[in-house]
């Protein structure tokens, strides 16, 4: 009988999060049914959706989020002893998946990731990776020497939207909230960066794009997004990502104006990248590809410690990760 650790929410939260949301708790892992499997986490994801998707969960339950485990025990063909699998099963330790019970985020094996570190098969190699790779390119659609926006662009999501845009032999534009941040999406190769914490977005957009924006990939909403709305050309292509100047506000209003959106003929659309699941390993394939010909560039935060669960969820809520927050058990 195995004993699994979980971090459970324990206390609403209130604008950031604090250590008095979460507690550390044990339970027992039942004994495994037919078609089930048992994982065993090795790397855990944060991510700050887990705060605005947290708030539909009643207190007590487990911390959401993905992880990459190895299998330690298994009744199900798909998924053989020893072999790595993501899944979507919270902050614990020890996890008992039927994978017949998920209808969206399903568990699978990762493939051979070769000499590439097993984390990225949560990351550039998994959710994050198919994110950029689909949600910019199915919706933006972009061509050779257009201009692409980028916010949050620091993230682990806007961060290889970027690059990937630079594949399409694109001018890309990133937006960030620190010296520090935006001085690596430079190295990542960006042609032009707006730090928004200490910089007027319109006026440094206007000095980088004079000509306007071809595609905007938008994972920020809010004032953000209004102003480089404001600045897209005729025919411009917007992807909606996420919300996260309201993460911790009520919804911000943005205004789209209607005579831009009609004489410009804007293009806006809001996805999410379960749309593909079809199609889940061809962004996965191309990924690791473009990172093996060291065309994109990957940055992991890392936490030690299944115990520090809530320490590095805080530090990304607060700002202070770069790329994609992970914690390894």
């Amino acid at each position: 009988m195995h004993t699994a650790k979980k971090w459970i929410y324990a206390k609403p939260f209130a604008n950031d999060p604090t250590l008095e949301n979460f507690q550390l708790v044990e339970e027992p892992v039942p004994e495994l049914q037919d078609g089930e499997f048992m994982i065993r986490a090795m790397y855990l994801s944060v991510d700050p959706y887990m705060r605005i998707y947290t708030l539909n969960c009643p207190v007590g339950s487990t911390m959401i989020g993905g992880q990459v485990g190895q299998v330690i025990e298994s009744k199900n063909a798909e998924f053989p002893v020893g072999s790595y699998a993501f899944a979507q099963v919270g902050w614990r330790t020890i996890s008992v998946c039927n994978p017949a019970m998920f209808e969206t985020r399903k568990p699978y094996v990762l493939p051979d990731l070769g000499d590439l570190p097993i984390s990225l098969g949560m990351g550039a190699l998994g959710t994050v990776g198919n994110t950029a790779y689909f949600g910019f390119l199915e919706i933006c659609k972009p061509q050779p020497g257009e201009t692409v926006v980028v916010s949050g662009a620091a993230g682990a999501v806007g961060s290889m939207v970027g690059q990937i845009a630079k594949i399409k032999g694109c001018r890309v534009i990133g937006i960030a909230g620190s010296r520090e941040k935006c001085e690596w999406l430079l190295e990542l190769g960006f042609d032009g960066t707006i730090n928004y914490k200490a910089e007027n977005i319109g006026e440094a957009l206007k000095q980088l794009a004079p000509d306007g924006v071809d595609c905007y990939f938008d994972n920020v909403g809010g004032h953000t997004s209004e102003v480089v709305k404001g600045q897209m050309k005729t025919f411009g292509r917007i992807s909606v990502c996420g919300t996260i100047s309201m993460y911790n506000q009520k919804p911000a209003k943005v205004i789209d104006s209607q005579r831009d959106f009609v004489w410009k003929q804007l293009m806006q659309e809001g996805f999410s990248v379960h749309r593909w699941t079809d199609r889940w390993f061809e962004g996965v394939k191309q990924n690791m590809q473009w990172i093996r010909e060291g065309k994109i560039k990957v940055r992991e935060t890392f936490t030690e410690g299944f115990d520090n669960m809530p320490s590095a969820f805080i530090d990304m809520m607060q700002g202070k990760n770069i790329g994609k927050a992970v914690v390894k058990v």
